[in-house]
């Protein structure tokens, strides 16, 4: 039997001029089933390694922390390579995670860019090696730590409302490109 999870918590980030090295806004939209219930927002370093432990500072300081019950990432990276750990979110905040993507990533370009121009990139691609690769779901790619493919299907299917990208997602994807340029567009 799949658990009901129903108070989510999905991160983007915000758009950011290549050229920049200034901290990068990352959104946190707070879901209580289908109802929208809460933003959170923060910044993590540009190609950094910081992303994962934003992210479990800005929902254990949340109001939201006591009923959060599952994470959606936009993608395992943030602010260009700021590769997110999701094993040390789950290990610290005891929440599955599921991360979501339109396109499947080419793992093979992320791992070369990683150890030849990017910082602690050893680090970051033994993260993603640990992930793994992508599985298909509903015309979208997945990976997911601590909660089954079931699970994962039925969660995706519930609050894909708008879209294929669940309403979470979607809707730190839209407030993120609104903190950078005054206006949201785009699908993420």
């Amino acid at each position: 039997m799949s658990r009901r999870l129903s108070n989510i918590i999905g991160f983007d980030d915000a758009p950011f001029a290549r050229e920049s090295r200034a901290p990068v806004p990352i959104v946190g939209a707070v879901f209580a089933g289908p109802r929208f219930d809460g933003v959170l927002i923060g910044a993590v370093t540009r190609d950094g390694f910081d992303a994962a432990a934003r992210i479990i500072q800005m929902v254990r300081d949340s109001k939201f922390a006591a009923h959060a019950r599952l994470i959606m990432l936009q993608g395992i990276t943030v602010a260009g390579f700021n590769v997110i750990d999701p094993f040390s979110i789950q290990d610290t905040l005891g929440l599955p995670l599921l991360v979501v993507s339109r396109k499947r990533p080419d793992r093979h370009a992320i791992r070369q860019a990683l150890l030849e121009n990017i910082d602690q990139g050893e680090e970051k691609w033994a993260v993603i090696e640990k992930l793994g690769p992508m599985e298909p779901l509903g015309g979208l790619f997945i990976q997911r730590v601590g909660l089954s493919g079931e699970e994962a299907a039925a969660v995706v299917e519930r609050l894909s409302v708008h879209s294929r990208i669940p309403e979470p997602i979607r809707t730190a994807h839209l407030i993120a490109g609104a903190l950078t340029r005054g206006v949201s567009r785009g699908a993420p």
